[in-house]
């Protein structure tokens, strides 16, 4: 069977490596190219969009994919919504890989929010030193924000528009706690502001900031496309692809 993992997550590449070393098993991973050194999965791995979902539809034809696997990041809500269409059109099934979201633990002073937009305005309202670690792709969002410092970190620098104080930190998880505690005090940051995002590789953060009395903004993530299946991690999504195959 061929599957076609939506990729660039650690969940994505352990079902990569699991599945590489199943008999029978195809695997190709497909990598938005937003990262410019990603960590390259086991099996075949394809780089760059589909062309939206018809793009995705025929490419599951044309390679006689027979099953898909949504292991995107849990913001990365395009990709999920066009690989729900293409797999309905494809007739191929599909399933979500995405990690649990966070929880809120006693001493936690978490702020929802709907979107970056809404982060942004929350954030100013909190303090003036903010951590921001939503990712790159999202600063222009903070642009705007002339009255706040902001430490951003992220894989790759940043290439658009961006708050006119800034700082960039150029890091890749997992983060330590004694690392975060020393980021948040060294930098005297007074906000954190984040993406649901879930795991433990960037966790510490939400701890440390809990230690600090330091609030944290939080987006939500978007939701799952109705009627796709969910599983919470690599196991679970080999279970569900030998039980399909099977």
């Amino acid at each position: 069977m061929h599957v076609l993992i939506l990729g660039g997550t650690t969940e994505a590449r352990r079902l990569a490596e699991s599945l590489h070393a199943t008999s029978g098993v195809r695997v190709t991973s497909s990598l938005a190219g937003r990262v410019a050194t990603p960590r390259m999965p086991p099996g075949e791995v394809r780089v760059g969009g589909f062309g939206g979902a018809g793009g995705l539809a025929r490419w599951l034809c044309e390679h006689e994919v027979g099953a898909v696997i949504d292991a995107t990041h849990p913001f990365a809500g395009t990709i999920s919504f066009n690989a729900a269409r293409a797999a309905a059109d494809a007739h191929v099934p599909l399933l979500a890989l995405r990690r649990p979201g966070w929880v809120p633990a006693d001493g936690d002073d978490w702020h929802p929010a709907g979107s970056l937009e809404e982060a942004a305005e929350a954030a100013r309202t909190l303090g003036r030193r903010v951590f921001l670690t939503t990712g790159r792709m999202g600063l222009a969002s903070f642009a705007h924000i002339d009255d706040v410092w902001f430490l951003v970190r992220s894989v790759d620098a940043p290439d658009g528009p961006c708050p006119p104080r800034l700082e960039v930190l150029l890091d890749r998880g997992p983060f330590t706690l004694d690392g975060e505690r020393d980021l948040l005090r060294r930098h005297r940051i007074d906000v954190l502001v984040t993406k649901d995002s879930g795991g433990a590789a960037t966790a510490p953060k939400l701890t440390a900031a809990r230690e600090a009395g330091v609030p944290v903004v939080i987006v939500r993530r978007p939701p799952v496309p109705d009627g796709v299946p969910v599983a919470a991690g690599p196991e679970e999504a080999a279970a569900w692809l030998a039980a399909y195959s099977g």
